[in-house]
């Protein structure tokens, strides 16, 4: 198995998930359709879905463009794989919790994660979790379409359970800004400290910080810490896992860097 991280638009991230034995792939929130078409190309892979997390359109607004380009150019017709709901353009096949699509020989599992956007979904294919914008590295998304129980559900008993060593692949390059935040809530976390100044430079560079580990989060994601010491002093003393996520998603919904 390979994973390819595709830049698109400002700071978005598509993937390609690639069988290697096989050279199949999916092609997972392409909104670039052009770009991602063209870097399959070049890995000579052949893109036989696509797989949306969900369905805002810097993430899903290029789903009928790749599908129209692989019949133009292939004379083959591909599925379009969402979440519950009909809001992912172009999409011809849903899935939740539970559910297995097959990429070449690769299985990859379905986590339903509504909070986001009613309709988000991970994807999780050996090492690999693909996050959308529920999870970022050292963040989440904003809770758009749901509360704090359902983000706590998704981070903290679906993602958090899973193999350490899993591989994050988020929708956002946001990592320095929320290793800012994390420093905020965590003053004392070296972890943290450490991985921001990586970040800070790998930002410079114009490097990605894409992917983190299921491990690295435990360590450093506020969001997935609801039940440390220094993160529920920061949110006044509560104890209660998903009341200290939502104090912590709100400040930083008003964080300014620098603060």
């Amino acid at each position: 198995m390979q994973v390819e991280l595709v830049p698109v638009l400002s700071d978005n991230y598509a993937y390609l998930l690639i069988h290697s034995a096989t050279r199949v792939a999916a092609a997972v929130d392409p909104v670039d359709a052009a770009k991602v078409y063209s870097r399959a190309k070049e890995l000579q892979v052949s893109i036989s879905m696509i797989l949306t997390t969900h369905s805002h359109w810097d993430h899903a607004g290029g789903n009928r463009e790749l599908a129209d380009l692989i019949y133009k150019h292939e004379n083959r017709q591909i599925p379009v794989v969402g979440g519950p709901g009909d809001a992912v353009e172009a999409q011809t096949q849903t899935v939740t919790s539970g559910d297995v699509v097959k990429v070449g020989d690769l299985d990859v599992k379905v986590y339903f994660t509504p909070c986001h956007t009613r309709d988000h979904v991970l994807y999780h294919c050996q090492d690999a979790l693909f996050t959308g914008d529920t999870l970022f590295i050292a963040g989440c998304g904003r809770f758009f379409s749901g509360n704090s129980a359902e983000m706590h559900h998704a981070l903290n008993e679906v993602v958090a359970k899973l193999p350490e060593e899993t591989n994050i692949y988020c929708g956002h390059e946001y990592t320095a800004s929320n290793l800012r935040f994390a420093a905020h809530v965590e003053p004392e976390n070296e972890v943290v400290q450490k991985k921001l100044e990586w970040a800070i430079e790998k930002t410079k560079d114009g490097e990605p910080t894409v992917p983190s580990t299921v491990k690295e989060e435990l360590a450093t994601n506020p969001f997935m810490r609801m039940t440390e010491a220094s993160v529920q002093k920061f949110a006044n003393g509560e104890k209660d896992p998903i009341k200290v996520l939502g104090f912590v998603r709100a400040a930083k919904d008003n964080f300014v860097i620098g603060k």
